[in-house]
């Protein structure tokens, strides 16, 4: 074999072990835009590594979600609410007091549910979901105003099935201090069953241990996240 041949060789060889290698080497993923950003108390979207942060916003379905703390404030994520509505006179007149988003909450002029039985020690006298809207609408918490429960819908959409084993089945990361329990929707009015038969109705609510929809009566105390649609902050 002639010099120039073994040369070739030499250089072809390892020149093609290199090519080869640079083919097979995985490209490096495109980064995918998380589709939560959070957002401050004031209404500033931040990075995804920054904080302290207030509230969500989901632009999947544009809304805004209250986040919880542990700052034994009125967003405590360890504060329970039972399920009121005030009397739509009463909401009238006050536009901070909560009115709720189902058809049977805002047009009923009698009070529905049961008023401060929840487990909240900000508040001396009520403990419910109605107040929480109305002390949350005055702060305007994130620069909103229309605070409300979620529909069972809306707060499916922050169900996250995939999380670890004895996590809240949501994504902690932008929702901490979530806790593995039910969350209130605004719908009630739907019948009980079982133990809770004889009481008819209750309120609904979304299990943040498997994701499962339940009814349990007004009176229970159950979390609250509260949502805020059509916020500045999401669009």
């Amino acid at each position: 074999m002639k010099r120039w041949q073994r040369s070739l060789i030499l250089f072809f060889i390892p020149s093609s072990v290199l090519l080869g290698a640079a083919l097979l080497q995985p490209q490096a993923p495109t980064p995918i835009r998380h589709h939560f950003t959070k957002i401050d108390a004031t209404g500033t979207p931040l990075p995804a590594w920054a904080g302290p942060w207030a509230c969500v916003c989901d632009h999947r379905t544009g809304l805004l979600w209250e986040v919880k703390t542990d700052s034994e404030n009125i967003h405590d994520g360890l504060w329970t609410y039972s399920w009121y509505a005030e009397p739509r006179n009463k909401a009238a007149s006050t536009p901070a007091a909560g009115a709720f988003v189902t058809a049977s909450a805002e047009n009923d002029p009698q009070p529905l549910g049961t008023p401060n039985q929840g487990d909240c020690y900000f508040e001396k006298e009520r403990c419910d979901t109605a107040d929480l809207i109305r002390r949350t609408r005055s702060e305007q918490l994130c620069g909103e105003q229309h605070w409300r429960l979620p529909t069972s819908a809306e707060l499916k959409t922050l169900v996250y099935t995939d999380a670890k084993a004895g996590q809240p089945t949501i994504d902690t990361a932008f929702f901490p201090k979530t806790k593995r329990g039910d969350y209130w929707t605004s719908e009630q009015g739907r019948g009980l069953q079982n133990v809770y038969n004889y009481l008819n109705t209750g309120a609904v609510a979304i299990s943040f241990v498997d994701g499962q929809t339940i009814t349990i009566p007004h009176r229970n105390a159950a979390f609250v996240r509260l949502v805020s649609e059509n916020s500045k902050s999401c669009h």
